[in-house]
């Protein structure tokens, strides 16, 4: 992908390798992320991609015997680099998993409300009013202002994946990354995640990881193609789907292998 003059970074990586122990799991990946847009990362089963986007917010680092060469830049500035809080850099790059995981003991409202509380002191008020702006965002506030101290165990599936997405912004983070979000759930529920990564990305800057080439068709701005831990292209996602470059590419995207 090459940034045009206008186009405003918020996320890069450069020369990227994400190792467990000696295996490299993400090889030598540079990838840029224009500011609002969505970027979905594809490619075949144990390519990299679930392992690329948790670098993006140090995630990769909490498994034992991981690390990191290269680089990632937040706003040009090193993620990896000494004097970096990791807690402060998860809530700038917040992160929904591939399964729903609401806190089984705590309310809806409480939820949403772990990570503001993580984040400083906030008064009751304020709490309240980012409690309700993230569940609005998530498109799960008509569906759940009359409940909001029973259990989020009591949500449906699509309903708890929303939550976990209403809990991920609810601290105004910048980037927002998406692994897999809708692979456990019904095609109702796919569609509301779909929906939804259109009307955030006027709000954030979205990567998703996703094993549905139509669904990275249907919400990406961006597509990167990784295959054997290598990013073998990356394109605007009509160019990608339509006229792909590299051989790789299009024996995956029509079904040739993968």
């Amino acid at each position: 992908m090459v940034a045009s003059a206008n186009t405003r970074l918020r996320l890069e990586t450069v020369k990227l390798t994400a190792l467990f122990g000696k295996h490299r799991a993400v090889r030598d990946v540079s990838l840029l992320f224009p500011a609002h847009t969505v970027t979905a990362i594809i490619g075949p089963s144990g390519c990299g991609k679930s392992t690329l986007l948790r670098c993006l917010n140090r995630m990769h680092e909490l498994t034992p015997d991981a690390s990191v060469v290269g680089e990632v830049l937040l706003d040009d500035i090193n993620i990896y680099a000494p004097g970096v809080n990791p807690v402060e850099l998860r809530r700038r790059v917040g992160m929904v998993f591939q399964r729903p995981t609401p806190f089984p003991t705590m309310s809806i409202y409480d939820n949403v409300a772990a990570g503001l509380r993580v984040n400083g002191k906030r008064t009751h008020h304020d709490v309240d009013e980012a409690v309700a702006r993230a569940l609005q965002q998530a498109a799960l506030w008509d569906e759940v202002k009359d409940r909001l101290r029973t259990s989020a165990l009591a949500l449906s599936g699509g309903q708890q994946q929303r939550l976990c997405i209403a809990r991920a912004v609810a601290p105004r983070p910048e980037i927002l990354l998406l692994d897999e979000p809708t692979a456990s759930l019904d095609p109702a529920g796919t569609l509301r995640i779909e929906e939804l990564c259109h009307a955030l990305k006027r709000l954030y800057t979205i990567v998703i990881v996703t094993h549905n080439m139509q669904q990275a068709a249907r919400v990406s701005d961006y597509t990167a193609f990784m295959y054997l831990g290598s990013l073998i292209e990356v394109s605007r996602t009509d160019e990608i789907f339509t006229k792909p470059k590299m051989e790789q590419t299009e024996a995956y995207i029509t079904g040739r292998f993968g």
